[in-house]
């Protein structure tokens, strides 16, 4: 016969208690330490969610791009990829280059309605007879555009350069000069 063990304080035989070795005091540390943890990575969330740009409101919509392939006499030609910028991310200036007052304001709105990102209406350093938009690098499709909303031909668009009859359009992706041939147009 196999005797037992006298019973402990501990709670059972051989100071186990009924709880498998384990004692309320020891979880204690260790559920605080999960609880704190879960607080930790709950709050990291929430404060990423509420930094973020709110999703309504004007947002910039990135650049779209378009490849065409085109077959000609069974042989297929280069591969065309055209790049559409965004009208709110290209900066436009216009200037009046002629003795009608207010030229520059009016196409300034007119340009306005079609998205672009206008700047303050300037008026030239000389008078033109003829219009044209100049453009800084990487914007010649963004001016090609202007130009022909403006009605003028596609001879009106020109690189930009220090020549440009405009000061202070440094920083500009696009300058539009507006001369006597554009005047009609207005109605002022």
């Amino acid at each position: 016969m196999t005797s037992e063990p006298p019973y402990s304080e501990n709670g059972g035989s051989n100071g186990r208690g009924s709880g498998g070795g384990h004692t309320p005091a020891a979880i204690a540390p260790v559920r605080a330490l999960v609880v704190l943890i879960l607080f930790i990575v709950g709050a990291v969330t929430l404060v990423a969610v509420g930094t973020r740009p709110p999703v309504s409101g004007s947002a910039v919509t990135p650049p779209s791009t378009t490849a065409s392939t085109t077959t000609v006499k069974g042989k297929a030609a280069p591969t065309t990829t055209t790049t559409t910028v965004a009208h709110s991310s290209v900066s436009v200036v216009v200037a009046n280059a002629t003795e009608t007052n207010g030229l520059a304001a009016h196409f300034t709105a007119v340009l306005a309605a079609q998205g672009w990102a206008m700047q303050t209406a300037a008026d030239a350093a000389t008078t033109e007879a003829a219009s044209a938009v100049y453009y800084a690098a990487g914007q010649q499709a963004s001016a090609t555009t202007i130009a022909t909303t403006l009605g003028l031909k596609p001879t009106a668009v020109q690189p930009l350069t220090t020549s440009v009859p405009v000061t202070g359009a440094s920083g500009v992706d696009v300058v539009v000069v507006i001369g006597a041939d554009l005047a009609s147009q207005a109605g002022t």
